[in-house]
């Protein structure tokens, strides 16, 4: 049989429903959704997802989203659990199980041994009264209307409303936490935010020989050549105990031909900018970043406690570290 629907209005109303079903959940985001904030939040353990099918699809996610916001988790497959995997969760572990019709039987057949071993369970059903909602210390009401399906039979709205209020849970717990953005980055090391909030200046600045460096006094002249030397396009001045004077760069100089001076005779002192805008080793390489971005410059003098430049960082490091 051909239907007649048009793919756009099929899209429309599966969407439409879709939005329906989750506008629903904050009719019925109440006390069971803070009793199972407060029952994760005094667990010393691990909150342990579980579900069949679609709804196991969206636990896996659920489990990896509260992961990676503060809430340790994992999923396990019910059948498997059945099979051996049960020795996975421990008597101090919260179990969130998710079923639509809360009677899916890989997850009934474990209620219990989880009751036997007094481990906490949350269950997420699209019916309150079923097996795993009774056995629940509290259930999560992930009911639905009606699926998005024409047929009323594929798993849409409800996993799309299960996945909405795992969100809900994961968020709400990462708030109750204190969870930060370098929490955050400490669990995902690997990714643009993990680079930006956990690498320090130190762990990128030219130090050593590769710092361009003169004392006050030193003509311009020699002071270019030291740039050129060290490539960074700028060279830092010192003082001649060592303390930060200022620091030259390839904007100065342009500024110096600009105003006709001589570079053949005139001194570094003459055209430097006094002291510049410096950052210290153990400063996040992004709060480095914000600094240049703030006063619109491409490199910052690195000094220690007593001002004494110890390296030099530049845009182009930040850009080769991906922090930018």
């Amino acid at each position: 049989m051909t239907s007649t629907c048009h793919p756009l209005e099929s899209a429309r109303r599966t969407i439409r429903l879709e939005i329906e079903a989750i506008e629903a959940l904050l009719e019925r985001i109440g006390d069971d959704f803070e009793r199972a904030c407060q029952l994760i939040l005094a667990s010393k353990g691990r909150v342990v997802v579980v579900g069949m099918g679609k709804s196991g699809h969206i636990g896996n996610k659920i489990a990896a989203t509260l992961a990676s916001t503060g809430t340790p988790a994992f999923f396990v497959h019910p059948a498997e659990a059945s099979h051996g995997d049960m020795g996975m969760i421990t008597r101090e572990d919260v179990v969130l199980a998710l079923s639509n019709s809360g009677s899916t039987a890989e997850i009934v057949t474990l209620l219990p041994l989880i009751k036997r071993m007094g481990i906490t369970l949350i269950s997420m059903t699209g019916n309150p009264d079923s097996p795993l909602a009774r056995a629940a210390e509290v259930n999560l009401d992930a009911r639905v209307a009606q699926e998005a399906c024409p047929l009323n039979l594929a798993p849409t709205s409800s996993t799309t409303a299960s996945l909405v209020l795992g969100d809900a849970l994961a968020i709400a717990l990462l708030e109750e936490r204190g969870f930060t953005a370098e929490d955050f980055a400490f669990s995902h090391p690997g990714g643009a935010l993990g680079r930006r909030l956990l690498l320090k200046v130190e762990n990128i600045m030219h130090r050593g020989g590769e710092l361009p460096q003169v004392t006050r006094g030193t003509p311009l002249k020699d002071a270019l050549l030291e740039m050129t030397r060290k490539g960074l396009g700028m060279t830092v001045v010192v003082e001649n105990d060592g303390t930060l004077a200022g620091i030259f760069t390839d904007g100065d100089l342009r500024r110096t031909l600009d105003r006709g001076i001589d570079v053949r005779n005139a001194s570094i002192d003459d055209v430097m900018t006094r002291h510049g805008k410096t950052a210290l080793a153990d400063m996040l390489a992004a709060e480095a970043l914000k600094i240049m971005d703030d006063h619109k410059i491409s490199a910052l003098v690195v000094v220690d406690a007593d001002n004494r430049p110890i390296g030099a960082l530049h845009i182009h490091d930040l850009t080769r570290a991906g922090v930018i």
